[in-house]
C-alpha cells in the first residue's frame, strides 16, 4: 500500500511539473501578444484622435491579456488544489484538476485547470464515490466519481495527498486516519492574519450548496459562530459573477457589512477570487449616499455604549424601546398614514392660467395627481403631469384661442345688437377687438412660459422636513394610531428634536428617512443592484431589511447572521420569521449551519454554555474534530497583576507560533483603562474604538461589541464579572460573541467574582 501511495505522490508531482510548463508557455505567449497589442494601441492613440472601433477592440484585448497574465502568474505556484476522476456514462474516465482560477491551453483549447466555480467542480465539493451527477448549462450530466483527491503544498510543490474514501492520508508515504477532517484540520490550524482569507480548497458540502444557490431566490443563512457564513456569502458572490458573467458585473453587486473595520477585514477575499469591483458599504453609508445628508451620525455602536453605561433603568428602557419602534414595519405603516394625512394640504394645486384665462383646470390636475398617477412617487408625479399636459398643450392652446374668440364674439354681437352705429360704438368695438387680440397674443406667446413657470414653482416635498413634522405635527397621534404609549412617544419626540437642534442624526432614523425618500422620489433603475449580500443580518431591523430589498433587483439577496450574536437585540430580529414572512412573504429559503470551523472543540464547548442561557431554540454548534487546550481562567487580585498576566499569556502564545491576540473588554471605558496600563508593556497594543478602517497591530484591545465577525489566534476575556455580565439578553450575547472569537487559545482573567453566565 505504501508503495502505491509513493507512486501516486510521485505521479502527481510529475503532472504538476507538466502543467506548470504549459502555464509558463501560456504566460510567455500571452506576454508576446500583449507587447504586440500594446505597440498597436500606442500607434493608434497617436494617429487616431477620435472614436475608433479598432482602438476600442484593441483596448479590450489589451485589458483581457493583462488580466490573463496576472491570473496565470498568480496560479503558477499552486495551480490547483483538487482532482476528481469522473467517468460520464458511455464515455471514458477524465481526470479534472480544480483550482482557484480556470486555465486553458490556447493551442488546443484544453482546460489545464478548471475554475472552482465551474459546474463540474461541484463534484469536488458535493460528490462522493460512486454514482453522481452535476448540473451543466446543457442539462444534468450523470456518471461515476472514481477519485476525489486533495493537495497540500509546501514550497510550491505537492507535499501531501488526501484521497477521500480510502481511509488513508498520504504524507510522503505515511499513513493516518480521518481523511476528510485531516485536510480541513490542517488548513484550520494555520495562524490567522489581520484579514479574512478565501477557502476555495476547503469549502464543505453544505457551504457549497449555499454558494451555488439560484440567483433570484433570497436565502437566509443562520450560522453558528465560526460556521464560515461571511466567507460563504463572499464566495457566493464570486460564484454568481462567474455563473452570470454575461448579465452581471462586479460593480453591480453590493456587500453590506457592520462597520469599516469589518469591511477592511474582508477586503482581501473578493479581489483574490477575481471579484475586485464589488461595492462594499455599511447600511449607514448606503442610506446617506441616497439622502445626501450632512448631519453627524449617532451610530449604533455609540448607542449600545450608552445603553451599557446607562444606570437609570427607566431611561435605558426608553432608549431601547425608541429604537425598537423605529425598526418595525408598523413604523413604516405609521409614516404611510402620516403622509396620506398631510398630502392634500401639502400639495397646493391651482389652475394653470395665462392672465385670467385658464389653460388647464385644477380639477384635471388634481385628478391626475391623486388618482390617475397615484402609483408614481410623490415628487415624480409633478414631472409625469407636466409630460402629460405638455402633449396636450398645443391642442389646448388652440382650443383656448377658439374659446376666446367665441366669448368675445358674444360680447361684440351684444353691443352691435344693442347700440346704434356711431363713432363712439366703432371706437368701443375697436377697443374690444384690441383687448381680444392682446389676450390671444398673450396666450400664443406666453402660454409655454406660464406653463413652465407653474411647474417650476411647484416645490418638491423634502423627506427630512416631512420626518421633522411627523414628530412635531398635531397629526402624530392620528398617524401612529395611538399604538405608541404616551411616555415613549414624548421621549421619541424629545429625543428627535434634541438631535435635530444639535445637527445630529440617529442611525435608527435612517430607515424612516430613506423610506420617505423612496415614497417621494422612487428608486431609479441605475440605483438598484443585481445582487446584495447582508452580513450580520440579525442586527438589521425588519424595516432596514425591507429597505435593502428595495435596492435589490428581484429579491436577489443573501442574508447571513446569527441570532445568538444579535447584540443590537432591541432593534434587530427576534426570529428570522420577522423577515421571511413579513418582508419576503414566505418566498425566502432559510438554512441553518451548525458546523463550526473557527474554534477548537474545547473553546466551542465552553461558549456553548453561555449560548444555552439565551434559550433561542437554535441547534448546538458542532465543532470540527480539532482539539486544543481548554480555556484557562487566570485569577488576579490587583489591577497591577492584570498587566503581568497578559504579558505572560502573550509570551506563551507566541512560543506556540500564534500571532493575533485580542484583549476583549465589556465596554470602551474598560478598554481605555486597560490600554493605559498596557502602554508600559514591552509589547505594542492597539486600542480599537470603532472608527478604525483597519487593524494595524497583531495585539489589540477591543470592546466586546466591536468584535463581531472578527477572529483571532487567541483571545483574553478581561474580568467578566457579575457586575459586567448580568443575566439579561444584552450581556448574554456580548459574552457569547466574546467567547467565540478565538481560533486556538482562550484565556479569562478573573479579578472579581466571575459571572454566572460562565459555567465552570
Amino acid at each position: 500500500m505504501c508503495i502505491a501511495m509513493n507512486v501516486n505522490l510521485a505521479e502527481e508531482r510529475e503532472i504538476l511539473i507538466e502543467k506548470k510548463k504549459v502555464i509558463q508557455e501560456e504566460i510567455k505567449e500571452k506576454k508576446l501578444k500583449f507587447q504586440d497589442v500594446s505597440k498597436k494601441l500606442n500607434k493608434l492613440n497617436k494617429e487616431v484622435k477620435t472614436f475608433s472601433e479598432e482602438k476600442v477592440a484593441n483596448e479590450l484585448i489589451f485589458n483581457r491579456l493583462a488580466k490573463d497574465i496576472e491570473k496565470y502568474e498568480e496560479a503558477l505556484s499552486e495551480p490547483y488544489f483538487g482532482r476528481v476522476d469522473f467517468r460520464e456514462h458511455r464515455s471514458f474516465t477524465e481526470s479534472i484538476y480544480i483550482g482557484k482560477k480556470g486555465i486553458s491551453n490556447s493551442k488546443d483549447g484544453e482546460e489545464i485547470v478548471v475554475d472552482w466555480r465551474a459546474p463540474v467542480a461541484d463534484l469536488y465539493y458535493s460528490g462522493t464515490g460512486g454514482e453522481v451527477y452535476y448540473t451543466a448549462p446543457k442539462g444534468i450530466i450523470e456518471g461515476t466519481l472514481e477519485l476525489k483527491r486533495k493537495f497540500l503544498y509546501k514550497d510550491n510543490d505537492i507535499e501531501q495527498l488526501f484521497d477521500e474514501g480510502l481511509n488513508e492520508i498520504i504524507i510522503n508515504g505515511g499513513e493516518g486516519q480521518n481523511l476528510v477532517d485531516e485536510f480541513l484540520k490542517i488548513n484550520l490550524e494555520e495562524n490567522r492574519g489581520k484579514k479574512l482569507k478565501e477557502v476555495v480548497a476547503t469549502i464543505q458540502k453544505e457551504q457549497n450548496e449555499i454558494i451555488r444557490w439560484p440567483k433570484n431566490l433570497p436565502i437566509i443563512v443562520q450560522g453558528s459562530a465560526g460556521s464560515g457564513k461571511t466567507t460563504i456569502a463572499l464566495h457566493r458572490l464570486a460564484y454568481l459573477i462567474y455563473r452570470y458573467k454575461e448579465n452581471m458585473k462586479g460593480d453591480e453587486i453590493l456587500v453590506l457589512a457592520p462597520n469599516k473595520l469589518f469591511l477592511n477585514y474582508i477586503s482581501d477575499i473578493l479581489p483574490s477570487l477575481g471579484a475586485d469591483e464589488v461595492n462594499q458599504s455599511t447600511f449607514e453609508e448606503l442610506v446617506l449616499s441616497k439622502l445626501k445628508l450632512k448631519e453627524k451620525i449617532y451610530n449604533k455602536d455609540e448607542k449600545i455604549m450608552k445603553i451599557i453605561e446607562e444606570k437609570d433603568e427607566h431611561k435605558k428602557k426608553l432608549i431601547v424601546n425608541s429604537s425598537k419602534v423605529k425598526g418595525t414595519l408598523l413604523f413604516k405603516t405609521m409614516l404611510d398614514r402620516y403622509l396620506a394625512l398631510i398630502e392634500k394640504d401639502t400639495i397646493s394645486i391651482e389652475d394653470i392660467k395665462i392672465g385670467n384665462e385658464i389653460l388647464f383646470d385644477k380639477k384635471e390636475i388634481k385628478r391626475l395627481y391623486f388618482k390617475d398617477l397615484k402609483n408614481y412617487p410623490i415628487n415624480k408625479r409633478k414631472n409625469e403631469i407636466k409630460k402629460y399636459l405638455n402633449l396636450k398643450l398645443k391642442g389646448r392652446t388652440e382650443e383656448l384661442l377658439i374659446d376666446i374668440d367665441n366669448q368675445w364674439e358674444i360680447k361684440i354681437r351684444e353691443i352691435r345688437n344693442r347700440d346704434k352705429d356711431s363713432e363712439e360704438r366703432r371706437k368701443f368695438l375697436i377697443k374690444l377687438y384690441e383687448e381680444r387680440d392682446k389676450i390671444k397674443s398673450d396666450v400664443k406667446n406666453n402660454g409655454k412660459k406660464e406653463f413652465n413657470n407653474y411647474f417650476k414653482e411647484w416645490k418638491d416635498i423634502n423627506s427630512k422636513d416631512i420626518y421633522y413634522n411627523f414628530y412635531n405635527n398635531e397629526l402624530f397621534e392620528e398617524a401612529t394610531g395611538g399604538k405608541i404609549p404616551k411616555v415613549l412617544a414624548d421621549y421619541m419626540k424629545e429625543e428627535f428634536n434634541s438631535n435635530y437642534e444639535k445637527n445630529v442624526l440617529d442611525e435608527d432614523d435612517l430607515a424612516a428617512l430613506a423610506y420617505l425618500r423612496i415614497l417621494l422620489e422612487g428608486i431609479e433603475e441605475k440605483e438598484r443592484f443585481e445582487y446584495i449580500v447582508v452580513d450580520e443580518a440579525q442586527d438589521y431591523s425588519p424595516f432596514q431589511v425591507y429597505l435593502v430589498n428595495r435596492f435589490a433587483k428581484g429579491n436577489a439577496l443573501t442574508l447571513v447572521g446569527d441570532l445568538a450574536q444579535g447584540i443590537y437585540y432591541y432593534k434587530g430580529l427576534k426570529t428570522w420569521e420577522d423577515i421571511t414572512e413579513n418582508v419576503f412573504e414566505g418566498n425566502a429559503t432559510y438554512v441553518q449551519l451548525t458546523q463550526s470551523y473557527r474554534s477548537t472543540v474545547e473553546i466551542i464547548d465552553f461558549a456553548q454554555k453561555t449560548l444555552n442561557a439565551q434559550n433561542l431554540g437554535l441547534k448546538d454548534a458542532k465543532p470540527v474534530l480539532r482539539h486544543g487546550k481548554k480555556p484557562q481562567i487566570i485569577k488576579v487580585s490587583k489591577d497591577e497583576e492584570v498587566k503581568i498576566a497578559i504579558e505572560k499569556i502573550i509570551n506563551d502564545v507566541k512560543e506556540e507560533g500564534k500571532r493575533t491576540i485580542a484583549i476583549i473588554t465589556k465596554d470602551s471605558l474598560e478598554a481605555k483603562k486597560i490600554y493605559s496600563y498596557l502602554k508600559k508593556s514591552k509589547y505594542k497594543f492597539e486600542l480599537v474604538e470603532g472608527k478604525e478602517k483597519e487593524l494595524k497591530e497583531e495585539l489589540i484591545v477591543i470592546p466586546s461589541y466591536l468584535t463581531k465577525g472578527l477572529e483571532f489566534d487567541c483571545t483574553i476575556i478581561l474580568n467578566p464579572n457579575i457586575e459586567n455580565y448580568k443575566e439579561n439578553i444584552l450581556d448574554e450575547r456580548l459574552l457569547y460573541v466574546s467567547l467565540t472569537r478565538a481560533l486556538h487559545l482562550e484565556y479569562i482573567i478573573e479579578k472579581d467574582e466571575i459571572t454566572n453566565l460562565i459555567h465552570l
